[in-house]
């Protein structure tokens, strides 16, 4: 019989790393795929290397996952903004995004469903972004994440009869190391975003965590199709109510 595990994609660092450490501290089984290995795993962690924008590597480590666990959860988290604008943003940076945003999404999400309807329990949870609303110079990047919305509520539909739930989180600025190289802390630009926070602080990982634990939570099988911005309030005057 094989171990019941959550899959989070892009767990060797940054936000996928703090919600594989919350389900790890809630006892749960925790399998990370992303195109490097972690350099300091917690304890538990299993991790399998792949590049998730491969069609190929993706399908593979798909089977290599499902074949050894029981996925009970997935966690789309792994991503790249790769800026630009209209006049800017290439197609081999539109392929790139759509390759691991919403490709990848739903490789994964038709490769653990067996699993998922044999134990009449799932949880899916995509990682979009406040982007998604329309960020500039993030025309690509913007593009994908709302994309996965749109993923995420038709799962949702689909999925419900057979105990699945699919959510998604919209992450606004967060402090992990690839933000904090563009944004040094004590730079300019980076007050200038603190300061268009309404909580006049950078978001964490662990609070990303936090609203992903919800989502991924057992007791709560009445929540699906649902988008909940983890964004200091930045969406705020932009979403709809």
């Amino acid at each position: 019989m094989k171990t019941q595990a959550y899959l989070v994609t892009g767990a060797s660092a940054g936000i996928g790393a703090a919600i594989a450490r919350a389900l790890l501290d809630a006892g749960h089984g925790v399998v990370n795929v992303d195109y490097r290995l972690p350099a300091n795993p917690p304890a538990g962690l299993v991790s399998f290397q792949a590049d998730l924008t491969d069609q190929a590597q993706t399908e593979a480590v798909a089977r290599q996952v499902t074949e050894a666990y029981d996925i009970v959860g997935l966690v789309n988290n792994a991503g790249a903004t790769r800026p630009g604008t209209a006049d800017t943003a290439s197609m081999a940076d539109l392929d790139y995004v759509v390759n691991l945003h919403l490709r990848t999404a739903l490789i994964l999400t038709q490769a653990v469903l067996p699993s998922m309807r044999a134990a009449g329990f799932g949880r899916i949870v995509n990682m979009a972004s406040r982007a998604a609303l329309g960020k500039p110079e993030r025309v690509v990047y913007s593009a994908t994440k709302a994309g996965l919305i749109g993923m995420t509520r038709t799962l949702a539909m689909e999925l419900g009869g057979d105990g699945i739930t699919v959510n998604a989180i919209g992450p606004g600025p967060i402090a992990t190391d690839l933000f904090t190289k563009s944004n040094p802390e004590g730079a300019p630009q980076t007050q200038r975003i603190i300061n268009s926070i309404v909580v006049k602080r950078l978001g964490t990982p662990e609070d990303v965590a936090r609203a992903t634990m919800f989502f991924l939570a057992p007791e709560n099988g009445f929540v699906t199709g649902q988008i909940l911005y983890v964004c200091g309030g930045t969406t705020l005057g932009v979403a709809p109510v």
